[in-house]
């Protein structure tokens, strides 16, 4: 008996299994196959970009490791993206940071970047199927030097920030037009004090300033999602965060944009997973920048936690697969960069697909009726109940490797490919 009829067969033990509970695994095979993940560009080269051979230059970003063979182009980017994405199931995204623009070598500031200098990005994931989301760059610049950027005491600085976030809206638009999918795009900013600050009022007005300013023009939705990230501490901003989780839920909410909500910028007892369905209350939309924080914001390639089964679990339940877009951020440069796009993603996925694998109806009757005894019974069965065996399924139905079959892969291209790469 071949591998795929072994799959095939233990695939119909598990479905008669889900059956029993009420559950259609072909509906919730169907359910995932739509869901989009956006994977993070960022990965593949350790956040330095191309703006520079120097890569990364402070703003409270740090990737730690030196695992042969990053990418050093776009070129090598894509091309290690295409590997990654050949071995997740799914039709998904692309997750793209301004600093990532092809400039041709020419230096071009980043408040005068424009659509063309993402034309190869764009006609990339044209060709591949991909959607695309986007993110200023508002750290690793001499402009951002000072711990501040749209908050900026200084209006020189503020200004050029604020020149950058509207050039952002106008590439992100360009995507979304381009590609029939609206792009997210993300702002963030490290802006904020080491120690206690007297003045926590002006920033935050300054930074209102700056946004107002940003989106002070109207793009169409059908091509452009906005979207405000918060954060509670970062390095060398760990007393003070100017855009905080509560000036930008305010924000988005006053304003009829997208919260991005990321699993490592709270406190290390705090989980996203309880704020989907608070902030989802007042909001159309928001975006995920799931990540997996230990002991702090060190964004670790996201592994099938209990976290991150509670924030499928969460979007699930709430019915809320058509307002919540989920991005990957994470960064590790201390394992192979393919191999954690892949880990991660296909970890995002599984924890989807025991999502769409509840009985959510039958455990949310016994909860209406007070039967907390089967609910509670209920929510322990399920996790021995045979999900590795639909997701081996499924993944043979996308054409990808089931199992961990998909490293040997990994492993020939890091030996055909990345482990030639110098520098």
């Amino acid at each position: 008996m071949s591998d795929v009829d072994t799959i095939e067969k233990t695939f119909e033990a598990a479905r008669q299994r889900y059956a029993e509970l009420g559950v259609d695994t072909e509906r919730a095979i169907e359910r995932l196959s739509k869901i989009a993940i956006s994977l993070h560009c960022w990965q593949g080269d350790d956040v330095r970009g191309f703006e520079s051979s120097e890569g990364l230059s402070g703003g409270g970003i740090m990737a730690t490791g030196a695992y042969p063979g990053r990418a050093r182009t776009a070129d090598e980017l894509r091309t290690d993206l295409e590997k990654a994405l050949s071995l997740i199931p799914g039709r998904h995204r692309l997750n793209l940071h301004a600093m990532y623009a092809e400039t041709g070598g020419k230096k071009i500031e980043r408040n005068e970047i424009r659509p063309e200098h993402f034309s190869a990005w764009i006609d990339w994931a044209k060709t591949n199927g991909l959607g695309m989301d986007f993110n200023g760059t508002f750290f690793s610049h001499p402009k951002a030097e000072s711990g501040f950027t749209l908050s900026s005491a200084d209006e020189g600085i503020r200004k050029f920030w604020v020149e950058h976030g509207i050039a952002c809206r106008e590439i992100g638009a360009a995507m979304g037009k381009k590609l029939g999918t609206p792009c997210v795009t993300n702002v963030w900013i490290p802006d904020g004090y080491k120690d206690i600050p007297v003045d926590r009022k002006g920033p935050r007005d300054r930074l209102k300033k700056s946004l107002d300013e940003i989106f002070a023009q109207k793009m169409n939705r059908k091509w452009l999602l906005d979207s405000v990230e918060g954060k509670l501490f970062g390095i060398g901003s760990e007393s003070y965060v100017v855009g905080s989780h509560e000036f930008y839920l305010g924000y988005a909410i006053q304003n009829n944009i997208l919260l991005c909500l990321d699993a490592g910028h709270f406190h290390p007892t705090e989980v996203i997973s309880d704020k989907i369905s608070s902030v989802l209350t007042y909001l159309d939309r928001i975006l995920l920048h799931v990540s997996r924080g230990v002991r702090w914001d060190s964004d670790h390639v996201v592994i099938l936690s209990d976290e991150l089964r509670a924030i499928a679990e969460e979007i699930v339940r709430g019915d809320y697969l058509e307002r919540v877009h989920i991005g990957l951020d994470f960064f590790d440069a201390s394992i192979n960069r393919v191999a954690a796009w892949v880990i991660g993603t296909r970890c995002m996925l599984k924890a989807l697909l025991l999502a769409v694998l509840e009985p959510t109806d039958k455990l949310r009757r016994a909860e209406a009726g007070g039967d907390y005894t089967t609910r509670l019974a209920m929510l322990e069965e399920l996790k021995t109940m045979p999900f590795g065996a639909v997701w081996d399924y499924y993944c043979t139905r996308q054409d990808v490797p089931a199992g961990a079959d998909w490293l040997k892969e990994v492993r020939d291209y890091e030996k055909r490919v990345t482990s030639l790469r110098q520098g």
